[in-house]
C-alpha cells in the first residue's frame, strides 16, 4: 500500500486548501481512509475519516463544519478540502488507511491505522 499526500501550503487564515492523497497497491472499497495532523511536541491527532464503500464521513469537533473529506473512486483519491482555516489548523497533515473491520467504528486513534503517507504542512498565518 502506498499513500501519496499533497496540497500543502502556506495560507492566510479564513483561506482554504485542498489536501490530496491518492492511495496504491489494493482495492481500497473496504477501507476507510482518515487524515491526521501533528504539530512539534504533540501527538498526532485525528481530523477526519471517510468509509470509502459507502462514503460515510466523519470529523473531530475542532474541523466539524470547515472541512471536508471526499473520496474519487475513480482515481483512488481522498481529498480534504479545507475551509475557514485558522492558526491553530497549522501543522504537518497526515494521510492514512485501515482494513473497515467492523463496518461501523471507523478508528480515531493512530495506532489502529497500518498505512501512512508522507505528511504535507500547512500553515496559516495570520
Amino acid at each position: 500500500v502506498q499513500l501519496q499526500a499533497s496540497g500543502g501550503g502556506l495560507v492566510q487564515a479564513g483561506g482554504s486548501l485542498r489536501l490530496s492523497c491518492a492511495a496504491s497497491g489494493r482495492t481500497f472499497s473496504s477501507y476507510v481512509m482518515g487524515w491526521f495532523r501533528q504539530v512539534p511536541g504533540k501527538e498526532r491527532e485525528f481530523v477526519a475519516a471517510i468509509r470509502w464503500n459507502d462514503g460515510s464521513t466523519y470529523y473531530a469537533d475542532s474541523v466539524k463544519g470547515r472541512f471536508t473529506i471526499s473520496r474519487d473512486n475513480a482515481k483512488n483519491t481522498v481529498y480534504l478540502q479545507m475551509n475557514s482555516l485558522k492558526r491553530e489548523d497549522t501543522a504537518v497533515y497526515y494521510c492514512a488507511t485501515r482494513y473497515d473491520y467492523s463496518g461501523s467504528y471507523y478508528g480515531r486513534y493512530e495506532y489502529e491505522y497500518a498505512y501512512w503517507g508522507q505528511g504535507t504542512l500547512v500553515t496559516v498565518s495570520s
